[in-house]
């Protein structure tokens, strides 16, 4: 396996490094260090003083913080974060100025250290309609927050909790929640949308015989995507469809909807009816693929624009990504891959274009082909009446095998989140069960229980 060998050191020098212990089916791969690990996860930063999820707790998120004097900060950045009623709305929760109003010679008057450890600002040079008896305070929870990259990081729920998975790894680490303890349990809920972080992909299990269960699961994190599909839509075979889902035959790994400018960040699919021969469902870690690429074709990847288009049956969608994407903030970061052969559109490359850049992409694009296509890399599933799969979009290939429409039903309903509504809803039950994560952890039920 020199390709890994290879890799490893490739992904040091980009930063591009997996949580330590990827197993593949036939070698043990290298235990990478763990200080870049948030660059095959998501945006995210790529500070060392993190540590690496531990297995035996893998909710717990809690690295130490070290806290700096307030006095270390740049004043504007402490007036600035002001949460007083006059400079935040109370029942809004929005800012009441705005940075550029506060005057560059803006200084500390006074500052006093309260029995909480919070601290007392009065300023000279203040914002001028804000006046001389103006009073900052500045929770001590604020600075230690602040005061490292791995505070923010909590802050904002960017925390490293990602881990590639082959297909070793995802069928023995693949959980699922129960579907009324999933609408009722704001904790269980957590659990599902970490998992969903971590690995991508998750199953719901006891989901009732209904059009709108899905509804009920994607209400649940909040706001579905409504796209020209629908709000929900069916996945089934139909004569002269519209989209190869909608056949019985095989649809290879894709990815939803890459001809829209920002494709929805979670996909779910509840079986109600799988009674044919065929038709299991496929999945791969693309993140896994895409840091085990040689360097050049990696690089080639991350520049490279690929036109994607859905162009039928009265509509005409059209975009281009960089199958990719790195984050703009973490240049060595993966945020997103985009990948969807069935919605290729033609390269937009000129025959000049062609001679110089197209032999080098085509080598690129099937390495990644062939790695996320490997054995080694597919997790086949078929899913069965009454469960629903969730997985990331951005990041989760998904396919099916082809189906025989003559021996039985197959029947699947589909909905979108979008990662920002799934965001905004794992930040605020983070808040409230971060500290509570161990005991969280042990409720988790696994596809292939654990001996």
């Amino acid at each position: 396996m020199e390709v890994f060998r290879c890799n490893a050191r490739l992904l040091r020098q980009l930063g591009l490094v997996s949580l330590g212990n990827i197993r593949s089916t036939k070698t043990q791969l290298p235990r990478f260090q763990h200080r870049a690990f948030a660059s095959v996860t998501e945006a995210s930063s790529t500070s060392s003083d993190t540590s690496p999820l531990q297995q035996s707790n893998p909710l717990n998120v809690q690295p130490k913080r070290s806290s700096v004097p307030y006095r270390k900060f740049n004043p504007i950045f402490l007036r600035d974060s002001c949460t007083c009623p006059r400079c935040v709305d109370p029942s809004s929760k929005q800012k009441n100025f705005q940075t550029t109003e506060i005057p560059e010679n803006i200084s500390i008057k006074s500052a006093e250290t309260l029995p909480n450890r919070d601290v007392k600002i009065t300023w000279s040079n203040d914002i001028p309609s804000w006046g001389p008896d103006h009073v900052s305070v500045i929770p001590q929870s604020f600075i230690d927050i602040h005061s490292t990259r791995t505070g923010i990081n909590l802050d904002r729920s960017h925390e490293r909790i990602g881990q590639f998975w082959d297909t070793e790894k995802i069928a023995s680490e693949l959980q699922y929640v129960d579907y009324n303890e999933y609408l009722n349990k704001d904790e269980i809920l957590y659990l599902a949308l970490f998992q969903l972080r971590r690995y991508g992909l998750l199953l719901v299990r006891g989901v009732p015989d209904s059009e709108k269960a899905v509804e009920e699961i994607t209400g649940r994190i909040g706001n579905l995507r409504d796209t020209f599909y629908g709000r929900t839509w069916d996945v089934k075979s139909v004569p002269k469809a519209k989209n190869v889902a909608y056949t019985s035959q095989y649809l290879g790994l894709h990815m939803d909807l890459c001809y829209m400018a920002d494709p929805p960040g979670f996909q779910f699919l509840h079986c109600l009816r799988n009674t044919c021969e065929g038709g299991a469902s496929i999945f791969s870690d693309s993140f896994r693929a895409a840091a085990s690429l040689k360097r050049g074709h990696f690089n080639n990847l991350c520049k490279t624009e690929t036109a994607f288009h859905y162009r039928n049956a009265g509509e005409h969608y059209y975009h281009t990504h960089k199958v990719i994407e790195l984050a703009t903030r973490h240049p060595t970061t993966i945020k997103y891959i985009n990948w969807s052969p069935p919605f290729q559109a033609p390269y937009d490359l000129t025959p000049h274009m062609q001679r110089k850049e197209f032999n080098n992409h085509l080598q690129a694009a099937r390495e990644f082909a062939s790695l996320i296509e490997s054995p080694e890399n597919m997790f086949e599933y078929k899913l069965q009446e009454g469960e629903c799969v969730i997985f990331n979009n951005r990041r989760v290939l998904h396919g099916r095998r082809g189906f025989d429409t003559g021996t039985g039903e197959r029947w699947l309903k589909g909905a979108y989140v979008d990662t920002d509504v799934f965001m905004s809803r794992f930040r605020v039950l983070n808040e409230r069960f971060r500290a509570e994560s161990k005991k969280i952890d042990e409720m988790a039920k696994y596809v292939n229980p654990k001996s």
